[in-house]
């Protein structure tokens, strides 16, 4: 039954490229390189064109919305074993003018536990973002977190859920500012190939390519498939 369903699982991330114009690999070195290097559609766009594939930046973008996603649910799923003592906070990130709140959360050692871009900053979507993590990481001895109310409440529904599944030892709770110092840095390279984008047009855009820059985060930190180059590891996710 456990095979079946990692079967079922397995089949749900298969990411298909079939009605696609251009060949599979043009497609993901297109999108990795977007995500991960500081360069625009345009940029990327002429990029192409001296590697002979004549592709408008409109299209690369649809293509990096398209994929980022489901390459980046790959990796949550596919990313080696990280420690139990996690650290979690968010940053701002711009859509159509407007701030929104990206989640974020690493183990003590800096390795990336998950993500996730939410339109508001609340008791619900603290929640969200820590039930998502438990589901691929399972269950932490700890987490670290500011003084966030909604963070705080976040946790605290967590644990009343867990014991009525029967959990007797609840997650630790942890509300040092100083010792988030890991993942405050760890935004660094999100917003480092963030701001040149100078915001998003839409809160799908953002979602999706956020995803494809922590993927590529990811890659660069040694959590997936060390040992081939960083395309070969990005481009084994849609496999």
């Amino acid at each position: 039954m456990n095979g079946y369903r990692s079967y079922q699982i397995e089949s749900q991330l298969m990411i298909s490229f079939k009605g696609a114009q251009y060949p599979k690999d043009v497609i993901l070195f297109a999108v990795f390189f977007y995500v991960r290097y500081g360069v625009s559609y345009r940029d990327l766009e002429e990029i192409m064109a001296e590697r002979c594939v004549s592709v408008d930046h409109t299209t690369l973008n649809r293509w990096v919305t398209r994929y980022s996603g489901a390459i980046a649910d790959a990796a949550r799923r596919r990313k080696g074993l990280c420690d139990r003592s996690w650290r979690m906070d968010e940053t701002y990130i711009k859509v159509k003018g407007a701030w929104v709140y990206l989640y974020r959360a690493v183990d003590k050692y800096g390795k990336t536990l998950d993500f996730m871009l939410s339109p508001r900053r609340n008791k619900a979507a603290a929640t969200k973002f820590f039930a998502r993590m438990l589901e691929v990481n399972g269950l932490p001895r700890k987490i670290v977190i500011d003084k966030s109310g909604a963070k705080t409440a976040g946790i605290k529904a967590i644990n009343k859920m867990l014991k009525s599944f029967g959990c007797p030892i609840p997650i630790e709770m942890v509300r040092r500012k100083y010792l988030n110092n890991i993942v405050e840095q760890d935004h660094r390279f999100i917003k480092r190939r963030t701001r040149p984008m100078l915001g998003f047009k839409s809160f799908v855009s953002a979602s999706a390519t956020l995803s494809g820059i922590e993927v590529a985060h990811m890659i660069r930190k040694g959590q997936l498939t060390p040992g081939l180059c960083p395309f070969q590891q990005f481009a084994e996710l849609a496999a």
